[in-house]
């Protein structure tokens, strides 16, 4: 099973890496779980057909007591099983609570066990610092990261944190950062500040996302740019890292 999280800043577009790279893999035929790790709880929607699914901590907090994966899950584009976390109303509760909760309650429903995904995604919201946010890191749950990042000074600075907090995790056998995706935003010198990043840091840049139009017409449409423009630079972008992924864990 193939276990990854991915984290950068808020904004960057983490969702949409995620939802796309989930279609991808579910392009090459994979059984595919992604969990969205974010009180937005908004990381499955672009493989619901623009639909929002009820989070796990709203389950939780109406009083319901899930008794199998199919009460917390939809299934989306290809068959990808979605989930979303959820968090507290804005200002009240911690957020990374219902992170927590949902890992709790997949491990007592068994899901992995019962769905036996080949790809597991965790869409992370990386620029808060809390145990809830590190648990797909520090439990185990994920084997390797993908950090997010765009050449903006913010972008790369959240990224810097990731990565300082992955490697506080490394030597106890937990996830590592396997690479940097570049979200590109057309900033000034964008490819050689996050090179110099990736170099500084010793990881690999292991896809550029260029901004492309086709991605933002897919989603005004509740789609992925895997679903609903395959042919286009950014689609082929995300099934070559998907299709990398999958070669390197099969080896």
């Amino acid at each position: 099973m193939l276990k990854i999280a991915i984290y950068g800043k808020g904004g960057i577009g983490k969702s949409t890496v995620t939802s796309n790279l989930s279609a991808a893999f579910a392009r090459l035929g994979k059984r595919v779980i992604q969990i969205g790790c974010d009180p937005k709880a908004d990381s499955t929607i672009n493989l619901l057909g623009g639909k929002a699914l009820k989070p796990v901590i709203e389950i939780l907090k109406d009083g319901e007591e899930p008794t199998s994966a199919s009460e917390i899950s939809a299934e989306g584009f290809g068959g990808v099983l979605c989930i979303e976390t959820g968090g507290p109303t804005p200002g009240l509760g911690c957020a990374g609570r219902g992170i927590i909760a949902t890992f709790n309650l997949l491990d007592e429903l068994g899901l992995f066990e019962s769905y036996k995904p080949d790809v597991v995604l965790y869409d992370v919201l990386g620029d808060v610092v809390c145990g809830g946010f590190a648990a797909p890191i520090r439990e185990g749950y994920a084997e390797h990261v993908l950090i997010v990042t765009s050449g903006e000074k913010m972008a790369l600075y959240a990224a810097n944190n990731i990565c300082q907090a992955v490697r506080n995790f490394e030597d106890r056998g937990y996830a590592s950062v396997r690479g940097i995706i570049l979200n590109k935003r057309n900033v000034p010198n964008e490819d050689e500040k996050v090179k110099a990043f990736a170099d500084e840091h010793d990881v690999e840049i292991v896809a550029v996302i260029p901004r492309s139009d086709d991605i933002a017409l897919c989603e005004d449409k509740g789609m992925t740019c895997v679903e609903g423009a395959i042919d286009s630079d950014a689609a082929s972008k995300f099934m070559k890292l998907a299709e990398q992924l999958i070669s390197e864990a099969e080896k």
